[in-house]
């Protein structure tokens, strides 16, 4: 059974007491890279909640907002 979704408003922080300030969903320490990878490989976003049950409803629309205002890494 999976657990019940968190309510609170899904966001994408950094902060340097979780996971060394890499950029995570709000309440979890799930990359919003690893998200993002997962869209950007094709993956629903059922698939996505499936391998993540503790992310948080709005944490994948969090993310799709995060990555459209984040500048691409220049090689």
């Amino acid at each position: 059974m999976l657990a019940p979704r968190t309510s609170f408003k899904a966001e994408v922080i950094s902060d340097p007491s979780v996971m060394g300030g890499e950029p995570v969903v709000r309440g979890t320490r799930i990359p919003a890279a690893t998200i993002a990878a997962y869209l950007a490989a094709g993956h629903n976003d059922q698939d996505i909640f499936e391998d993540y049950p503790s992310l948080p409803v709005g944490g994948i629309e969090a993310v799709r907002r995060w990555y459209a205002l984040t500048p691409a890494p220049t090689a």
